[in-house]
């Protein structure tokens, strides 16, 4: 199947979760939400590495978002980084500093902004790989929820708003 099929709805969903929502309309998050890059930035090096009682922090879930983004760039590249991938890596680092959260926000737009652009552009693709596409979404979208219940501040508008 080519994914030109889908039109802009994987980007548009992925945009929305990553750099916001318009106000006019919103299927991922609440109407005029930042989205997760904004939300990031208002939390300080501090919050981000605070560890929940399950041991994860605010900074693991952005690192872990990073590594994944970072494979589906790779996959949509050619290469095939999933079998050697290491996905607990992702989730050791727990505490930054100030410097280390900005490029790890810094990290992390990079390459959610370049698989925005692969999704952009479409391409022949087989069932496994499009549940993989539709699965980074969904992916994102989990993680962007579990950030913003460890935090607070970084909550996108509520419906009522």
């Amino acid at each position: 199947m080519h994914t030109d099929a889908f039109g802009n709805v994987l980007p548009d969903l992925f945009s929305e979760l990553v750099d916001g929502a318009p106000l006019d309309e919103a299927y991922m998050t609440n109407r005029g939400d930042a989205g997760l890059l904004r939300s990031l930035d208002r939390l300080s090096a501090t919050a981000a590495s605070k560890v929940t009682a399950n041991g994860s922090s605010i900074a693991a879930h952005v690192e872990h978002l990073r590594y994944g983004l970072s494979l589906m760039n790779r996959w949509a590249a050619g290469e095939n980084p999933f079998d050697d991938a290491d996905w607990s890596a992702s989730w050791r680092k727990t505490r930054v500093t100030a410097a280390e959260w900005k490029k790890l926000r810094e990290d992390l737009a990079h390459e959610a902004h370049r698989w925005l652009d692969a999704l952009c552009k479409g391409r022949e693709i087989g069932e496994s790989d499009l549940k993989s596409v539709i699965g980074s979404i969904a992916h994102l979208a989990y993680h962007v929820g579990a950030i913003r219940q460890i935090d607070l501040s970084a909550r996108g508008p509520s419906a009522n708003d």
